[in-house]
């Protein structure tokens, strides 16, 4: 990390990302704490024109890796295309839900990695490619996480009480693994 003395408001802005995700934050429960034992039905789970559980994670670590990106310097990365920015979802099954949650995680990480060593003059500085501050663009994302954790605590209480409503048969399988899997070769 860059010197202490320049980095009070950078080292309160990844206390914020820090709890806004992993944990401990005023509002209630964190990212991770929302999603947690989430299930592969609660993640598919569809209502309306609303994006699932699953789309809102993706959505929200395209976001960090964008931000990431631009604290690389990569003034070209962008996101614009719908794919990129809430994936594709037609299935999902758990091993699906835990890489999406691994990628989130990881790309948490990787923001929190480039903010320490970054000092606080850098917040001023313009993101490249844009016209706003990377104290903005960084900020943005905590914002942006509370939004979206809103709305997956809501569809998280949804889908509980919808799914017991189905049957196993009426979510498609993984499209990893093909459903004739012969699971006498274990």
């Amino acid at each position: 990390m860059a010197e202490k003395k320049n980095n009070l408001n950078l080292e309160r802005i990844i206390g914020l990302l820090n709890t806004t995700f992993h944990g401990g934050a005023w509002h209630g429960p964190s990212v991770l704490e929302l999603t947690k034992g989430l299930s592969a039905k609660q993640a598919a789970f569809k209502t309306g024109n609303v994006h699932t559980i699953a789309e809102l994670i993706y959505h929200m670590t395209s976001w960090r890796i964008f931000a990431v990106k631009r604290l690389q310097g990569d003034d070209s990365y962008n996101i614009d295309d719908e794919k990129l920015n809430w994936g594709n979802f037609a299935k999902i099954d758990q091993f699906e839900l835990e890489t999406l949650m691994m990628e989130m995680t990881l790309s948490q990480d990787e923001l929190v990695k480039e903010l320490e060593e970054k000092t606080d003059d850098f917040l001023d500085k313009i993101v490249p490619g844009s016209d706003y501050s990377y104290y903005t663009l960084i900020h943005g994302i905590i914002h942006h996480d509370l939004y979206h954790s809103g709305q997956i605590a809501v569809l998280k209480k949804l889908a509980g009480k919808s799914i017991s409503k189905f049957s196993d048969d009426d979510f498609e399988s993984s499209r990893y693994f093909e459903d004739d899997f012969d699971n006498n070769l274990i």
